[in-house]
């Protein structure tokens, strides 16, 4: 089962020697980011910074830091086993008989629990601080690299709501503290949230903002996962913890929260009220630009009586993020080949920060399929911001990285195999010649076919293979050569 909260978590991690407790002073300015960057990428432990310079409240970093711990968060022996999950629900074939039958409604069982519930009394609002009360200097937040722009909260779960259809958004997006009552909010153009403000400003309306710290894990992950909007995440965690997640009325907005988070800050958005945001240090690894973004003033927190935070560092990959989107990699691609079916693998990898490249696999089975593929793709979602996207045979595994540079640097004629088309690209993107689209292309490296005008003698040859039969007697013989 999934942990009904982080300190739960942290506890069991403790017990088995996967958390690190630092008692010695640290500094939140800089000392802190350096110090989980090193043993984040060196594979270590979570860590619990007990004495952090400015704050009496703890500071829990690298916590999904590995697929060990990000799987043991949410209940799981490994990210497949939601996968299996998901398309035993997807599957669209109408039951046969009464075993089918059975399924079926085992399906539908599977789904009635896990809608949040709400509960009127909660662990975050054991203490309430409102007014002059509120002071977000209390709370660690964290200058991680040098040209920064300031001090940021990086794992703030972000409610908002439609201010014309009520259905809600949870979001997780960097928050910079600017001063004691006030946080940018650093929502991106393709974002939910951005369009839930706009809308709010278009009619002259506040928007109420809740952002919840320390909240349960699968919760924490939902917020990452990139959802459709019509997809509540809260249901989405509950599917995934395997039970309900419970929430309470926020005090001073109308929103909910998990009752089980650490810290909720409340407060109202003003339409057009902006501040200069950033630099960051993202996940991208390079500087993002300060910019405009909206300003939250905060009118209350509430928390539990001794909280602790949670935080995370982004920068040059590997990070704390590479869990966190392998999860997202596999437990999204049921969802995927629904919208294409093509599709029998893909692989997003880390170091093209999970949505610039996508490496797709399919069985060919027509001329340029995979060019159909590649544009599907860029019409998928969130999936319309790869940059680039690499297709190659079923027989491929789209996790090896050296197999599929192998046939996509050498085996491809990039005069015929090679698309480049605009379209949109991540807000983040530094690359684009100007914000928010850009370049992108798409390498078909599957085996060419003739009615593709691959007309040499003898058609496209044929891999180089050891013979099975020998292959087979050299791995029983291999004690014998004493190699």
């Amino acid at each position: 089962m999934a942990y009904d909260d982080l300190r739960s978590f942290l506890r069991a991690l403790d017990r088995e020697g996967d958390l690190k407790r630092v008692k010695a002073e640290v500094d939140p300015h800089l000392e802190v980011g350096e110090i989980v960057d090193r043993v984040n990428k060196a594979g270590g432990p979570a860590l619990l910074f007990e004495n952090v310079k400015g704050s009496a409240m703890p500071l829990a970093m690298n916590v999904f830091g590995t697929d060990r711990r990000l799987l043991k968060a949410l209940g799981l022996r490994s990210y497949d086993e939601i996968s299996e999950k998901i398309g035993g629900l997807v599957k669209p074939e109408l039951p046969q008989g009464f075993v089918g039958l059975r399924e079926a409604f085992g399906k539908l069982g599977s789904m009635a629990h896990v809608p949040p519930r709400k509960v009127k009394e909660a662990p975050v609002q054991e203490v309430v601080l409102t007014g002059e009360d509120v002071d977000l200097d209390q709370l660690p937040a964290l200058f991680t690299w040098p040209e920064d722009g300031g001090s940021f909260f990086n794992l703030g779960l972000t409610h908002t709501k439609h201010p014309e259809t009520g259905v809600r958004n949870l979001g997780l997006y960097r928050l910079q503290r600017h001063d004691r009552r006030t946080i940018g909010m650093h929502w991106q153009i393709h974002k939910d949230s951005r369009n839930h403000y706009q809308v709010a400003a278009r009619r002259g309306e506040k928007l109420p903002v809740a952002i919840a710290f320390g909240a349960p894990p699968a919760v924490t992950y939902a917020a990452t996962a990139p959802l459709p909007g019509d997809i509540d995440e809260y249901l989405f965690a509950g599917f995934v913890q395997g039970r309900r997640v419970e929430m309470v009325d926020c005090k001073t907005v109308p929103l909910q929260v998990p009752a089980a988070a650490e810290v909720v800050i409340e407060g109202w958005l003003e339409p057009g009220k902006t501040l200069p945001e950033g630099p960051f240090g993202d996940h991208t690894g390079f500087y993002t630009p300060q910019e405009p973004f909206p300003a939250l003033t905060i009118d209350c927190v509430t928390m539990r009586r001794r909280p602790l935070l949670q935080s995370i560092v982004v920068g040059r990959p590997p990070t704390e993020d590479g869990p966190l989107g392998r999860a997202t990699e596999r437990f999204f691609l049921p969802l995927l080949k629904i919208i294409i079916p093509d599709i029998v693998d893909y692989h997003l990898p880390e170091s093209g920060g999970f949505h610039n490249c996508a490496i797709v696999s399919i069985d060919k089975k027509y001329p340029k399929h995979a060019q159909k593929v590649m544009h599907a793709i860029w019409g998928a979602h969130m999936m319309s911001l790869t940059k680039l996207i690499v297709v190659v045979d079923a027989d491929c595994d789209v996790h090896d990285l050296h197999e599929v540079s192998w046939r996509a640097l050498g085996n491809t004629d990039y005069a015929r195999d090679l698309t480049v088309v605009e379209g949109p690209v991540d807000h983040l993107d530094h690359a684009s010649y100007q914000q928010f689209w850009g370049g992108k292309a798409g390498i078909d490296a599957t085996a060419k076919w003739p009615e593709e005008g691959y007309t040499r003698d003898g058609g496209w040859p044929r891999m180089v293979m050891s013979d099975p039969e020998t292959a087979d007697r050299v791995t029983k013989r291999w004690k014998e050569y004493g190699l």
